[in-house]
């Protein structure tokens, strides 16, 4: 059955249709355009979302779980709450995201987030491959990623990642100033891994030869980078300037302060800035002790700690567009780009743009960007 969704405006994101209609059946875009240029075919159903936006289902790159649920050690039915709760944020597509733990625990994790992959749970948010964070990172700017379970980058220990996750991993954070690293970009690049720079003490010198060996994201910018210096503005300074990365920010406010959330926008533009949550299974769970892959992490309000520092956050997507326009001015359709469009353009990912053909993956949000309900491969979550 076909069914029309209507509503007063429709974002694709790259434009804005007023008054609009989404023609949907089995799970796919068949048409979207004005209602005065499109009709609803005679017996289609009808959703009217009124005076709602109707806008791409957000794509999260950067997350480690949510609802009590940590990607590294989840079940199946603890995937399936984890992806109900993304769906009631917006969030359609999501890329599971792993932290640095024991090599056996790593391959464990990447053997189940494969399978979480292949099986997609029906009418939530999906997984569209794996971000690998660690352990191919700095020990001076490593965070609360254990020491002891980082590793310099190697050709061979990236293809026991590679085996393990089946070919499913789709974007790597690596330290471009190690040993070994441009080698491991170069090659993982040509296996169509996005590879993103972090963790990182890099100077704008390692940085620009790891973009030269493919390196084309920046992770969580601002947090464990170097800081930036007038002399040398090392790899936080390329990354705000370089049109060749595009770079993600965690916009909740603690990560970063709103007034440098503004300056990274401004610096990446409506073109090149994404939004993660970089979000732990305390997501949702209010106060308490929760789990970061191996490590324990508490949280008090939006702070998510661990032994004093900042361990992952409880920040929801929708929430993370919503602050975007407040710290940044940004009227809606900008700040829901940032969470699609781009974001799936980041990680080469075929989503986050409502086009004939597409997944029927979208969201309904109030004109001030809250969740109405969100639309997964057709289905209402």
């Amino acid at each position: 059955m076909i069914t029309a969704f209507t509503a007063a405006a429709l974002l694709t994101p790259l434009e804005r249709i007023a008054d609009a209609v989404l023609l949907v059946e089995d799970g796919k875009v068949t048409a979207l355009g004005p209602r005065r240029e499109l009709a609803i075919p005679t017996g289609a159903r009808v959703e009217d979302y009124g005076k709602d936006v109707i806008a791409p289902g957000y794509v999260d790159l950067h997350i480690h779980g949510a609802a009590g649920h940590d990607v590294m050690q989840i079940s199946r039915a603890g995937r399936a709450a984890m992806e109900q709760f993304l769906a009631a944020h917006g969030v359609t597509t999501y890329l599971p995201t792993t932290v640095s733990a024991p090599l056996d625990a790593t391959l464990r994790a990447l053997e189940a987030l494969a399978d979480a992959t292949e099986q997609p749970t029906k009418g939530c948010a999906r997984a569209a491959g794996i971000h690998l964070e660690g352990p191919f990172l700095s020990e001076v700017r490593c965070g609360v990623h254990p020491r002891e379970n980082l590793a310099p980058p190697s050709l061979q220990m990236f293809e026991q990642f590679w085996q393990a996750a089946r070919g499913h991993i789709r974007m790597m954070t690596v330290a471009p100033e190690l040993p070994g690293a441009l080698e491991v970009i170069s090659a993982a690049t040509r296996r169509g891994v996005v590879c993103a720079l972090g963790h990182s003490d890099a100077t704008a010198e390692a940085t620009l030869a790891a973009i030269t060996a493919g390196a084309r994201h920046a992770t969580h910018t601002f947090n464990a980078m170097r800081p930036l210096d007038h002399r040398e503005p090392g790899i936080l300074g390329t990354v705000l300037c370089d049109e060749r990365l595009t770079a993600d920010i965690i916009a909740d406010g603690v990560h970063v302060a709103a007034s440098m959330v503004e300056l990274f926008l401004n610096a990446k533009g409506a073109e090149r800035a994404v939004l993660i949550t970089d979000a732990t299974s305390a997501a949702g769970m209010g106060d308490g002790r929760f789990k970061l892959g191996p490590l324990d992490v508490e949280v008090r309000g939006m702070r998510c700690t661990r032994q004093g520092k900042l361990a992952g956050s409880v920040l929801t997507l929708d929430r993370a567009v919503c602050n975007a326009m407040n710290f940044a001015g940004w009227e809606l359709e900008r700040a829901v780009r940032l969470a699609t469009w781009n974001a799936a353009h980041a990680a080469a990912l075929d989503a986050g743009r409502l086009k004939p053909a597409s997944d029927a993956d979208f969201v309904v949000l109030t004109p001030a960007g809250e969740v109405v309900e969100t639309i997964c491969r057709g289905d209402i979550a």
